[in-house]
């Protein structure tokens, strides 16, 4: 199918006035790719164009008529609708805005805590948006076992599970749907890291193990289902398990119990040349597990590990442009003292908000936090985690940078603490200001949620948290309340997408709007609303009005991404079934369903004809008929052929219609006699083709007589026609010719050749 091609480059074409909604929805239909008559084997484009009456539920439908295939995989419906392939196929939008040109994306509704539905050890969550705006938390159950189940979907619009339960499910090298029960084949590692592909943010990456291997691991939370395992080393001897991985550039890179380095290029979707390479820290191991973590700056791999049996905990440095040690870094770098062990390691910033280093923040009888620089040398360690106390174990922090402000939430538990969060501003090297120095969660859980970590949501600008109490939660990163009283949504809108007849469309942009929502519920004041275009530039707005709406008549863009964050006054628009949505909206042409259709082979095939219908708001649609004649080829034409005969009998009886004849090309001396005589003719027109004519004739130039039509022939079918010519006989022979000419279905007039029969004289005695 082809897209509308008016939108190329980087602006849309100039404002179209805005037409009023009509009382009433129609549907109309065209069809492409096809003359008219059409030919066997042909493929027709049929285009369905919408036009909406009023905003609700919709549903198009369109049987496929007899004399055509569906082609699997055509159908082509615009962003915000579902389609069905079948027969009929359809498409349906639950929720049709603005005569069909928008898109909408549900608000986030703040976070509660979701004790139940995490079920156990779950870890830092990974956070997946469905296309109708729905924010999901996944995570993986870490250190279980193969078979065992792990995987865990819960939807925070509802703090319930996902469908498609029960939860959890297992992990599984072989691509497909989930299953359920004790029937994995991939073990979960002690501190997992995942990597989401760029190209797909919907597809994850993780470091998984089975029972005879190490390698990648990877979910689609889309579909959602297994998506594939890579294995990259052996498991045997010290190398049993991967901690975690990281990208840097096109590659994901990991580091076994063993120390080795393993590589995988994401878009060939295979093992890096040459890999794995050389250990780069000790051998580390609990209980099978790897015990430490991973981190990038400044390009380069850092790995922190907790050697097998006690000892020094170290930092060691990877580059992946030598595939060895890093400059400065001939052998990895003490983290603490001898017996303390670390499940961390983070970048370290400067105050301009640059990768300087990698820290990690052992756990012991004292607590110690050390940071190198990327070139080996020592940094300062930032003080907000060199302050913990003995036995606070720490985990990986998550990332939020606003401009050059550039914060670290650490998750941190044990010791004095249930369960909390550490902040780091790297941009002032002091704890985050208005920020307690532990950030603890008394709401949820009764304070019991033992942190792990957080992923940040950018629409609604909170942290979603997990932790070793299995305990789902939302968290102001700029207050610490618990839950996180924001709201948000992201909506990308490229109208030239709601288009598929490859012909051009006038389209302007016209505004952004909140649905559901009270605007006094809102503290306009404090939200925010982005808007960038294609290549994530920014597009300048006037912010939201006080009705909650934002002006996008200036945007010109050939894609608009609408980004809301809403600071709430209370969240009481959220819940007893309102669901407050994002909008976004532009001008323009009906928007169209596509589909593609191949003509029948089949000889006795002539036309085609499509209806589309529907429901909707309004009632019931159908639209136009659209029909095509369809012209044989060359194997379905009509096979006719004439045999013109004359009767040798010197009985007329046996000459009429019936006779026995006999039936002959050329009459002998003797039957006609010498003077004057009858000729009997006999015109047999024969249809050997594959398909019936409806307008058969015979043409005789000489004796009108024989001239008849119009007449029928099946294939198969042969029709005589008799006549005779008295006339007075010369020494010449006489000879009479016939034809038939017809018009096959769809193509132009045809003639058969000439058929002739001889009525002989006495010259032909004499020849």
């Amino acid at each position: 199918m082809l897209l509308a091609t008016a939108l190329a480059g980087s602006t849309l074409t100039a404002a179209v006035p805005v037409v009023a909604q009509p009382s009433v929805s129609t549907l109309t239909k065209s069809v492409q790719g096809v003359s008219d008559p059409a030919g066997h084997g042909d493929t027709a484009t049929w285009v369905v164009s919408y036009a909406n009456g009023a905003p609700g539920a919709a549903t198009i439908t369109d049987t496929i008529g007899t004399g055509q295939t569906y082609l699997p995989g055509s159908l082509q419906v615009p962003p915000g609708w579902t389609g069905t392939e079948g027969n009929p196929i359809s498409a349906t939008n639950p929720g049709v805005r603005n005569g069909g040109r928008a898109l909408s994306s549900l608000l986030t509704p703040p976070v509660q805590a979701s004790a139940t539905p995490t079920g156990g050890d779950g870890f830092t969550p990974i956070l997946h948006r469905t296309p109708d705006g729905r924010l999901q938390a996944w995570n993986v159950y870490h250190h279980v076992a193969a078979a065992f189940p792990k995987l865990v979907c819960t939807d925070l619009t509802t703090s319930a599970p996902c469908t498609g339960g029960p939860w959890p499910k297992p992990l599984n090298t072989t691509p497909g749907p989930f299953g359920t029960g004790n029937t994995g084949d991939i073990a979960s590692p002690l501190e997992p890291q995942y990597v989401r592909d760029p190209a797909n943010p919907a597809r994850v990456y993780y470091s998984a193990a089975t029972a005879t291997s190490i390698g990648v691991g990877c979910l689609d939370l889309a579909a959602p289902g297994n998506c594939g395992y890579w294995p990259l080393m052996t498991r045997a001897g010290q190398t049993t398990d991967l901690g975690g991985l990281v990208q840097i550039g096109g590659n994901l890179y990991g580091v076994a119990t063993s120390g080795y380095v393993v590589c995988w290029t994401m878009a060939t979707q295979s093992a890096c040349a040459n890999q794995p390479y050389a250990p780069i820290v000790p051998f580390t191991n609990s209980n099978g597990w790897y015990l430490g973590a991973l981190t990038v700056a400044a390009g380069k791999l850092f790995a922190s590990s907790s050697p097998f049996g006690g000892g020094v905990p170290v930092l060691g440095c990877f580059d992946p442009g030598t595939t060895g040690v890093c400059g400065g870094w001939p052998a990895p770098k003490p983290i603490g003292p001898s017996g303390n062990y670390t499940y961390n390691a983070y970048t370290a910033y400067s105050t301009t908000g640059a990768e300087t280093g990698a820290c990690s923040s052992t756990t012991g009888a004292q607590n110690v936090t050390t940071c190198y620089a990327v070139d080996g040398s020592s940094l300062p360690a930032p003080t907000s985690a060199a302050g913990l106390e003995g036995g606070v174990i720490v985990f990986n922090p998550e990332l939020i940078r606003t401009g050059d402000r550039v914060r670290s939430y650490l998750g941190v538990w044990r010791g004095p603490y249930l369960g909390a969060a550490v902040c780091h501003d790297w941009s002032t090297g002091t704890s985050c200001a208005g920020l307690p120095p532990r950030i603890t969660h008394p709401n949820v859980n009764g304070g019991d949620t033992r942190d792990y970590g957080y992923a940040y949501d950018a629409p609604t600008g909170c942290l979603i948290g997990l932790g070793d109490a299995g305990v789902l939660f939302s968290m102001d990163p700029d207050t610490g309340a618990s839950p996180c009283v924001r709201s948000g949504a992201s909506v990308s809108l490229t109208p030239s997408q709601f288009y598929c007849d490859g012909k051009p469309h006038a389209v302007s942009y016209t505004k952004a709007r909140l649905t559901g929502v009270t605007p006094a519920n809102v503290n306009f004041g404090a939200s925010t609303v982005s808007v960038t275009d294609q290549n994530g530039n920014p597009v300048a707005t006037p912010g939201f009005a006080p009705d909650g709406t934002v002006d996008l008549s200036g945007a010109s863009a050939t894609t608009l991404t609408v980004t809301a964050s809403l600071v709430l006054n209370n969240a009481s628009d959220f819940g007893g079934g309102n669901q407050p949505s994002l909008v976004v909206e532009f001008t323009g042409d009906a928007p169209q369903m596509c589909f593609r259709t191949t003509i029948s082979a089949d000889c006795p095939v002539t036309s085609i004809a499509n209806t589309a219908g529907g429901t909707d708001a309004t009632g019931t649609l159908t639209s136009n008929t659209v029909t095509r004649q369809v012209a044989p080829g060359a194997a379905c034409m009509p096979n006719v052929v004439v045999n013109k005969e004359i009767c040798a009998s010197h009985t007329p009886a046996h000459c009429k219609a019936g006779g026995a004849g006999p039936w002959v090309k050329e009459a002998p001396v003797g039957v006609l006699g010498l003077l004057f005589a009858t000729a009997y003719w006999r015109v047999t027109v024969t249809n050997n083709g594959p398909i019936p004519i409806a307008d058969a004739y015979v043409v005789d130039e000489v004796e009108p007589s024989c001239q008849t039509g119009p007449f029928a022939l099946q294939p198969g079918e042969s029709k005589q026609v008799h006549c005779s010519t008295y006339a007075l006989l010369s020494l010449f022979p006489m000879t009479n010719k016939a034809k038939a000419k017809y018009t096959p279905p769809n193509a132009a007039r045809t003639y058969t050749d000439w058929s002739s029969a001889k009525a002989c004289s006495l010259l032909c005695v004499l020849n």
